[in-house]
């Protein structure tokens, strides 16, 4: 963006904080403050601020198209492309496409389609109609893409191939529950409640829950926090799945990305627990 007057100096937008020079040219180390409330200088700022909130929005719903592994019409692709926030957000995922196609997403072009970087490292051009953004649990070889988007210098912003992912047994018990990272003890209830918030779970009669959508059925994965007295001591409970209608499911019904989804919130949430040892405390 250019310079624009603001009083006797002029301001503009640099790496998203908003810089300022007088009438002489001569950048300055910060805004005056005299110029807090010019209409130039808070335009700016409030623009700073926008940007922010469109990044994170792009964000989350990539994120939640790649979680989902939802078809996304390959004309939304064009269309949001040229947009710097949408397009650094997409670029170098792993999507694939209606014909087969599996690579690297690099450019989205009305008259040209869909450009990608195959798994030959071949550049190539599909004209297709939708593409969609694998969860990295239901990719093959992950470790293989992973050491060939090292090879070409990938960067994703949602980390879709360096995301933490767990594969269910191909023979699990048969059982309704896992218990791996049950009993993680938290000294106050209201801080483990503070952990789901934060990691974006929603909480629900004392449930850390998080909803996926997969294959056209949500699936609920459930890890117990408490419901009583925030300030008493509490200990991560039980990680279970629910189907349609609230329905408890075995451990062999349930779908892939559900699985690692949910043990992936079970073990972020045990993470936090209190390691303190009573030879520590004394």
């Amino acid at each position: 963006m250019g310079w624009v007057r603001a009083g006797d100096y002029e301001v503009a937008l640099e790496d998203g904080t908003v810089v300022c020079r007088n009438s002489a040219g001569k950048r300055l180390k910060s805004v005056p403050a005299k110029l807090a409330d010019d209409p130039a200088v808070s335009g700016l700022r409030q623009f700073v601020e926008w940007l922010d909130r469109h990044e994170r929005a792009c964000v989350a719903d990539v994120e939640r198209w790649m979680v989902r592994s939802l078809a996304v019409p390959a004309d939304v692709v064009v269309r949001v492309w040229p947009d710097t926030a949408w397009q650094a957000v997409l670029r170098d995922l792993v999507v694939t496409t209606g014909d087969g196609t599996t690579g690297f997403l690099r450019d989205a072009d009305p008259e040209r389609g869909i450009g990608m970087v195959d798994l030959d490292g071949d550049t190539v051009r599909v004209a297709a109609d939708e593409v969609r953004i694998p969860h990295p649990v239901l990719l093959e070889d992950l470790d293989d893409l992973r050491e060939f988007a090292a090879e070409l210098g990938v960067d994703q912003k949602i980390g879709q191939l360096y995301r933490e992912v767990w594969h269910k047994p191909e023979n699990p018990a048969d059982a309704r529950s896992v218990d791996e990272y049950a009993g993680g003890k938290f000294d106050q209830l209201r801080f483990l409640l503070g952990r789901a918030t934060s990691l974006g779970y929603q909480v629900r009669g004392g449930d850390a829950v998080l909803p996926v959508l997969e294959d056209g059925r949500t699936t609920e994965a459930h890890v117990w926090l408490g419901d009583f007295d925030p300030y008493e001591s509490t200990e991560t409970g039980q990680l279970t799945w629910t189907g349609p209608g609230g329905r408890g499911l075995r451990l062999a019904e349930v779908p892939p990305v559900a699985w690692s989804e949910g043990m992936r919130m079970a073990a972020a949430l045990y993470a936090g627990r209190s390691t303190e040892t009573q030879e520590d405390a004394a």
